[in-house]
């Protein structure tokens, strides 16, 4: 069976950055979902309420959420700006590429994340920093 972009599928092409540029807006979007939670989170009184500690770890690792999204998001704008116009992606074949047994994998892996920065594991404000 030939793969997808030899059996004539339909590609679809896209300006480099136009495609991150929607990337930047969707994570803007993201920070901006997350940090309403927080005063959602803040409100909360009765017998399921974390204690303090607990309370206040939540809260810190929501802002910290929002910092690194906007931060990837204001990293992301900043590269785009230097991509010239006329590089194209094929946006069909990059979407493609993320499987749902990846996912799984991933997923499956007890606590930790593989392949990113910080296992599930570590308190908020943990990090390495390389």
């Amino acid at each position: 069976m030939q793969p997808e972009y030899l059996s004539g599928a339909s590609v679809m092409e896209e300006a480099l950055p136009e495609v991150l540029m929607r990337i930047v807006s969707e994570l803007h979007d993201v920070a901006y979902l997350i940090e309403r939670i927080e005063p959602q989170l803040s409100n909360v009184h009765g017998e399921v309420l974390l204690d303090a500690n607990d309370r206040m770890l939540v809260l810190q690792g929501i802002d910290l959420a929002v910092q690194k999204t906007r931060g990837l998001a204001e990293f992301i704008d900043t590269i785009t700006a230097s991509i010239p116009e006329d590089w194209i992606v094929d946006v069909t074949t990059a979407l493609n590429l993320v499987k749902l047994a990846d996912m799984q994998r991933a997923l499956s892996n007890g606590m930790l994340r593989h392949g990113h920065s910080q296992p599930l594991t570590k308190v908020v404000g943990d990090f390495e920093a390389f």
